[in-house]
């Protein structure tokens, strides 16, 4: 009979989350966690098969979290906005959670960029349309350009590269917002990518 794990696998997946949030998920070995925990590699084992399984636990654990700064941002006075900036902010104080859940390919070959996204857009669809009063194809295309921005910004954050300021960036998220919605209200054909590109270019550089 295998001996009895004194972790439970919450302790378990916690101190991997820890191990993931200081080094990165590459850093996550049985000999990482099992110093984490202050034990031997054995009850790493007796609780996960494999360290891949371990990874998965923390992505799962990385993808809560992260939902949980979505719908603080749902809560705010206007709701994509404050998605916007809980995204910005997931990543200025998880880098490393950042990191896993959009800037590594996943195991199964799948892009975690694109797979984030329908993620993304699923949780905030429904406030978007009460928000701005469009139906669900307008909002997904207006989400997808948005978060294109807002993630942009986050990997900029993340990477050490970004010179910006919070409120710049609340500024920067605002005039694309602006100008997204009124491309979306008033440029027939823009969600469906069949309007008319030339002829629009050429009466807004006459005006």
């Amino acid at each position: 009979m295998a001996p009895k794990n004194k972790f439970t696998r919450e302790e378990m997946v916690a101190a991997a989350v820890r191990v993931v949030r200081e080094k990165g998920i590459n850093a996550l070995t049985a000999k990482a966690l099992a110093a984490e925990l202050g034990v031997s590699t054995q009850p790493v084992f007796t609780c996960f098969h494999t360290i891949e399984e371990a990874k998965r636990e923390v992505c799962s654990a990385a993808a809560r979290l992260y939902d949980s700064y979505v719908t603080a941002g749902l809560h705010m006075p206007i709701p994509f906005f404050g998605v916007g900036m809980q995204y910005i902010r997931f990543a200025k104080e998880e880098p490393e959670l950042y990191r896993l859940l959009f800037l590594t390919m996943q195991a199964n070959g799948n892009d975690s960029v694109m797979t984030a996204l329908r993620h993304s857009q699923d949780l905030v669809r429904e406030s978007l349309q009460q928000t701005y009063h469009i139906d669900a194809l307008t909002a997904d295309r207006y989400f997808r350009d948005m978060w294109l921005v807002v993630h942009g910004l986050a990997t900029l954050i993340v990477t050490g590269g970004c010179p910006y300021s919070e409120q710049e960036i609340g500024e920067i998220l605002t005039g694309f917002s602006v100008s997204l919605y009124k491309a979306i209200k008033e440029v027939p054909g823009f969600v469906e990518g069949n309007y008319n590109r030339d002829a629009l270019f050429r009466e807004l550089v006459e005006k």
